[in-house]
């Protein structure tokens, strides 16, 4: 079986993306002549042709098509290695780059990264927003060191990744003085009829947080969904609706968001989790985070 010649690639490429020989010579430094040679070469040895003639131009072929669009994405990775090695040599941190599932509160996420900044060796952290599903494809090909969510990485996924418990903590429910004031009964049943806005389908909790409400009988009328908690919160900070977050951060929250706490929901937990390529934590900042988040978010104390 042959071996790509990643010489007679770049030639291709440069000559596809300048549309002439003539012009990917003068940018390699070369002569038409040994450009010419090589590709034929390089078709000669995939068994396929790459390029046709179109008048005076040169157009690709199906196959060069899709010759092309591997030769882009092989050397754009390439690119980004030279970057982030030449980031290396002009910058005394090191990159650590995290994903954050956006069903994760960002008063916990800081919480548990904000440690990862004191290391005696200084790292530049670098995160990622989304959802678990299109993050987790990203640590499996090392584009994070990371990914902090709400559950754990699903058994069914074609990906190298562990799994790390950091804690857990039940829910509390919270909303404005005004509307507070406005409920009528005991909780949880001052929830009945009660403006709420619920976290979107992809957060762990929200199958939990259904069939709490279900299993109570309460119908609280639902006046929003959102997959970024923090944007959640700031429409509770509105007035819109009541809101629920992780009881562990509810100073934090009730600070930040102008609120009050309302009740707990002891039977529905948010769980938070490090998902990483190793199985035991090695990393400093990896394991800096880890500890945050067992002994400050989740402590018992």
């Amino acid at each position: 079986m042959h071996r790509l010649n990643f010489k007679h690639l770049r030639y291709f490429w440069m000559v596809a993306k300048t549309g002439s020989i003539a012009k990917a010579a003068q940018q390699l430094h070369l002569t038409p002549q040994s450009i010419s040679g090589q590709l034929s070469e390089f078709a000669e040895v995939l068994g396929v042709a790459l390029l046709r003639r179109a008048g005076r131009d040169l157009e690709l072929t199906e196959a060069g098509r899709q010759v092309m669009s591997y030769a882009d994405e092989i050397f754009s990775i390439g690119d980004d290695l030279l970057n982030a090695l030449q980031d290396q040599r002009t910058q005394t941190s090191i990159p650590f780059r995290v994903g954050i599932a956006d069903s994760v509160s960002k008063s916990v996420a800081y919480r548990l990264l904000e440690p990862a900044l004191k290391l005696a060796e200084p790292i530049r952290l670098i995160c990622s927003e989304g959802r678990l599903m299109a993050l987790l494809p990203e640590l499996a090909v090392n584009r994070l060191n990371m990914i902090v969510a709400d559950r754990p990485m699903p058994n069914h996924l074609n990906v190298r990744g562990f799994n790390h418990l950091l804690g857990e903590s039940q829910l509390r429910v919270f909303g404005t003085e005004a509307l507070l004031q406005n409920l009528r009964g005991p909780f949880p049943q001052c929830l009945n009829q009660a403006p709420f806005l619920l976290p979107g389908e992809d957060a762990a909790i929200r199958p939990k947080l259904d069939d709490w409400l279900d299993k109570h009988n309460l119908r609280p009328s639902i006046v929003g969904e959102f997959d970024d908690s923090a944007l959640m919160k700031s429409f509770g900070q509105a007035g819109a609706g009541l809101f629920v977050a992780p009881a562990t951060i509810a100073a934090r929250v009730c600070v930040q968001y102008q609120v009050q706490a309302l009740g707990d929901i002891a039977e529905v937990t948010d769980q938070l989790y490090v998902i990483s390529t190793e199985r035991q934590l090695t990393h400093p900042a990896t394991l800096a985070i880890s500890k945050a988040g067992r002994e400050d978010v989740f402590s018992k104390k």
